[in-house]
């Protein structure tokens, strides 16, 4: 029987749950911030206080925890979309609406911005049942719209082929620890796990049962900036990215499609002052987890920038510190550089908050893949083979990894400030941190390698430039469209040159001054000095590279990059045949817009190319061939080693095949092929694709086969380049992409090639059946030229990147 005391008591507890636990009798936890919400700790229910409608802010997905494979691209602290967003009353619900901001009418009447809003779609992206109405504010239960794959992890999972999977709710739920509210943001995190079939080797690799795909995600809630803003115009030549919107209020006389800058909100105490501190200079944390002396690397590389905000006239507007340790990475309130770790080498990516309507940065947001430093140790092991005595040369490889991790880090937050790539700084003496540098590899007076001057230090002459037009704050009543033209003439005067990430593809652009990886002004120049380098790292690379204990086998991996050490300024030399010269010319800035590469280069650039098709260039060393047996068992061959035709034994025609590849198909790309015909047509001293073929062809199938070796390891590789030069011979002849009369040389030319080969008279058996092999090969390209790809093209080992790479 209770006591009256007992009852007391419990009357206590019901009332203490009816006023503090609106969910019911579960325990609740209150948080108070941008937005209130509660969490009841026995049911996993979070309810959002709402009370603020029609009022705008920022939604921003991300992915707190990732997969770990830069393949399938699910990294820890990925940013996701941004949307402005804001909730509004329908009867019983609240739902969540996206307005449409890429077309807006910028006018002051109403009625003329309502016909904008009411012509083009919005988007409702949750309804929420209204649990409780209480002073004016409505409380919903947002358990459901947080724990939903919003980061869309099954659909990237399928598009990497790794599998189908679902979102398993069971083994879902609301992670607390995650969940938090701060005055101008609130986040709430979710531990989310993925159910299916494991169908590819990517997921099988990292996740530790395939089956079940743990992750988290992070939902943000982010007050949206005032609008005190200063929007400035977006211009081509300035080296920032845009946002862009269509502006119907627009006079008829000027373009419906406004573009704006992204950039950072930055001021000076004093505009009018040549050099004054900022109202609220800006500031990146470097992620605790990074070890030394990466995170000194890290910091001092990223420290760089504030010479161009000085060079802008700012006074410590710009610096680096270590990540308070209570604070989380993915808070709004940091600019963040993060350590990212991942099972394979990969990219690295400067991605950023944005505000949709202005481009105002919010966060800048670095993830820095952790093994690209391994990558460049790697790169510095094999060109600093150390001789018989087997002392490595550790300092002086670190210092290379090191220097790298530095540019690196200013690379992606200079992406974080607003900057795109500029792929053409190489031809400014490497003036800008946002080109893709490979490392300058000299040769020393006594002809040893020297990797002291790998890579740049400093911010560069471009990089100035563009914070100048980005991030200058003139005084009140300056002219500052003319202010801004003016930084953009001092680039121009001083002949720096921007093209960016477009131009800089090895396939399908025609620009031959925009290049990844390379250096020098003179692209085929550099390939024959790095030809040059080259031959000695290769006559110098010994098994003594490797560190006592490791498997022999291994030694390819030191081979490979220093075997293609030329692949990428192949490429950019290879963009010089059939190239363009141009620019982002804006009619009466005094560019010239667009003008032929001369015959003189494009015959320098073909000569270099041809030799990196010569059994000399291709010839892997005696002291490599003798030390890399098959792989041992623990150990197997991946997509970083060379293929090969011979099993599990290394295969030099393999790994020179490689290569061959991926020259021809750089040199017989069809819409470069289609460019040779144009220019020539256009100017008759431009080099015509007759011309390039038959050098081609001189050089490789048609040269005298009589005096030399048949059954030598040089001549082996010699029939090797000639097949695969008439492989792509005929893959140009049916290429889709070159126009009729690229395709129609390349027919007249395999027409010639098989009158020859019946006329050719060898006197070694090899040449004979190597010839017949030819023929045969272009006999069944007649019958069926859709088949005509009859042998597996051996694939080039992964590169890119070679020790950076980056997204926005």
């Amino acid at each position: 029987m209770k006591t009256n005391s007992q009852f007391f008591l419990g009357f206590l507890i019901l009332t203490f749950l009816s006023l503090y636990a609106p969910s019911g009798f579960s325990k609740e936890v209150t948080y108070s911030g941008f937005i209130d919400f509660s969490y009841a700790t026995e049911t996993g229910k979070v309810q959002l206080k709402i009370d603020q409608l029609d009022k705008e802010f920022l939604y921003v997905n991300s992915l707190v925890s990732g997969v770990g494979s830069n393949d399938i691209g699910l990294d820890r602290g990925q940013l996701g979309h941004n949307r402005v967003v804001k909730f509004q009353r329908a009867g019983n619900k609240i739902l969540l609406i996206q307005p449409n901001y890429d077309y807006r009418a910028v006018s002051d009447n109403p009625e003329e911005a309502k016909s904008v809003r009411e012509a083009f779609a919005q988007s409702v992206l949750w309804g929420f049942k209204i649990e409780k109405e209480e002073n004016g504010a409505f409380w919903v239960d947002a358990t459901d719209f947080f724990i939903r794959d919003v980061h869309n992890v099954t659909g990237t999972l399928k598009n990497a082929k790794q599998g189908n999977y679902k979102l398993d709710g069971s083994r879902s739920a609301i992670y607390k620890e995650g969940t938090k509210s701060f005055p101008k943001n609130s986040e709430f995190e979710v531990i989310l796990t993925f159910t299916g079939s494991p169908e590819g080797s990517w997921v099988r690799s990292v996740v530790p049962s395939p089956e079940a795909i743990t992750v988290r995600q992070r939902h943000s809630f982010i007050e949206l900036p005032d609008n005190d803003f200063e929007l400035r115009p977006f211009d081509p030549r300035s080296g920032f990215f845009s946002i862009s919107y269509q502006d119907y209020a627009t006079p008829i006389d000027q373009p419906l499609t406004k573009r704006l800058p992204v950039r950072h909100r930055l001021k000076k105490k004093d505009p009018a002052a040549s050099v004054s501190e900022a109202i609220e200079p800006l500031v990146y944390y470097l992620d605790r987890g990074a070890p030394e002396p990466i995170r000194s690397a890290l910091m001092e590389g990223a420290s760089w920038w504030n010479q161009a905000f000085e060079a802008a006239g700012y006074k410590n507007a710009f610096r680096v510190e270590l990540l308070p340790e209570d604070a989380d990475l993915l808070d709004v309130r940091y600019n963040v550089i993060q350590w990212v770790h991942r099972s394979t080498r990969g990219w690295s990516y400067g991605a950023s908050v944005i505000d949709p309507r202005t481009g105002e940065i919010i966060k800048g947001h670095i993830s820095l893949g952790s093994l690209r430093v391994r990558q460049d140790y790697l790169i510095a092991q094999g060109l600093l083979s150390p001789s018989e005595d087997g002392v490595h040369p550790t300092e002086e490889m670190k210092a290379m990894a090191l220097a790298r991790l530095r540019q690196l880090a200013a690379h992606e937050v200079g992406h974080t400030l607003g900057i795109a790539h500029n792929f053409a700084a190489s031809v400014n003496n490497r003036a800008s941190v946002m080109d893709y540098p490979h490392p300058l590899i000299e040769l020393s007076e006594n002809g040893s390698i020297d990797i002291s001057n790998a890579y740049a230090t400093g911010i560069g002459e471009w990089d100035k430039q563009v914070i100048k037009w980005g991030y200058s704050d003139f005084p009140e009543g300056s002219d500052k469209p003319t202010a801004l033209e003016k930084i953009i003439q001092e680039s121009l005067q001083k002949e720096l040159r921007y093209l960016s990430d477009r131009d800089a593809r090895p396939y399908g652009s025609a620009a031959a001054n925009a290049h990844l990886w390379d250096n020098g002004q003179n692209a085929a120049q550099e390939l024959q000095r790095l030809i040059k380098v080259r031959e000695v790292a290769l006559q110098k690379i010994n098994p003594n590279s490797l560190s006592d204990g490791s498997p022999m086998a291994t030694f390819e991996d030191i081979l490979v990059p220093v075997y293609l050490m030329h692949r990428y300024q192949a490429e950019a030399t290879a963009k010089v045949i059939g190239g363009i010269h141009y620019t982002y010319a804006v009619k009466g800035d005094g560019q010239e817009a667009v003008s032929f590469v001369t015959p003189h280069e494009q015959k320098q650039a073909l000569d270099a190319l041809l030799k990196t098709l010569t059994p000399q260039f291709l010839s892997v060393p005696n002291q490599v061939l003798n030390n890399i047996p098959p792989m041992p068992m623990g150990y197997s061959k991946t997509r970083e080693h060379f293929g090969s035709h011979t099993g599990l034994t290394f295969d030099p025609i393999a790994a020179a095949e490689s290569s061959v590849n991926h020259c021809l198909s750089l040199l017989l790309n069809g819409q470069r092929a289609t460019r040779l015909i144009q220019h020539h047509a256009m100017d008759k001293t431009q080099p015509s694709l007759l011309d390039i073929t038959n050098t081609l062809l001189d050089a490789t199938i048609k040269m005298d086969d009589n005096n030399s070796n048949p059954d030598s390891y040089q001549s082996e590789i010699q029939r090797m380049v000639n097949e695969r030069t008439l492989h792509y011979l005929l893959g140009l002849a049916a290429n889709s992409s070159a126009s009729s009369q690229a395709k129609a040389i390349a027919l007249y030319q395999i027409e010639n090639l098989e009158n020859w080969l019946k006329n050719k008279k060898s006197k070694a058996p090899e040449w004979q059946a190597h010839n017949l092999l030819l023929a045969e090969k272009i006999k069944r390209f007649k019958l069926n030229p859709d088949a005509f790809a009859d042998h597996q093209v051996e694939k080039i080992p992964d590169g890119s990147p070679i020790g950076m790479h980056c997204g926005f």
